[in-house]
């Protein structure tokens, strides 16, 4: 039975104090909730790569193609030479290349970030009220009871004020 556990600290110290334990002890899911920035939670709990620049790097692309491709289509469909110009001049498409280009990035950046944020929500989240307030919260999934009962003396040892087992909304979306 997965079990997720929340522990309430007063002071983001004791928040990456029992997070980087949790991380050191082998739980892989582990999230901080705060209020408010937590410097530090980059060394403790590592550095997450983000996926936007390659959406956008992509979506650049293919707007570069389809760009340049929009332009030559539409010159060998409707064919109007003039004096001597090659059908497809390379210099001018490429602006229309460039502006689509730019269309197609912008928009695939968009969708990353959409997707990189999850949104919108396809399964619930947890709220609680006192990480939005004053409370730094430290969230961690627990595959067993004695997972569970490892990470609880963690999170106490590491000065937690509370700590709440959580219903885990994962499991209960999945039987509905």
């Amino acid at each position: 039975m997965a079990a997720e556990l929340l522990g309430l600290f007063s002071h983001a110290d004791q928040a990456l104090k029992a997070a980087g334990g949790l991380r050191d002890t082998g739980f892989q899911e582990i999230s901080l909730m705060s209020p408010t920035p937590v410097h530090g939670v980059e060394q403790v709990l590592g550095r997450k790569n983000s996926a936007i620049k390659r959406f956008t790097f992509f979506g650049m692309l293919t707007g570069l193609l389809a760009g340049f491709l929009l332009a030559a289509g539409t010159a060998i469909l409707y064919l109007l030479p003039t004096g001597g110009r090659p059908i497809i001049p390379i210099p001018p498409y490429l602006v229309i290349s460039y502006e689509v280009g730019i269309l197609f990035g912008v928009l695939a950046t968009l969708f990353g970030f959409l997707v990189s944020a999850r949104l919108p929500a396809v399964r619930e989240r947890h709220y609680t009220p006192e990480t939005h307030i004053d409370r730094i919260g430290v969230l961690v999934t627990c595959s067993s009871e004695r997972d569970a009962e490892r990470a609880r003396k963690i999170i106490l040892a590491a000065g937690a004020e509370e700590i709440r087992q959580l219903e885990n909304l994962g499991k209960k979306s999945h039987e509905q």
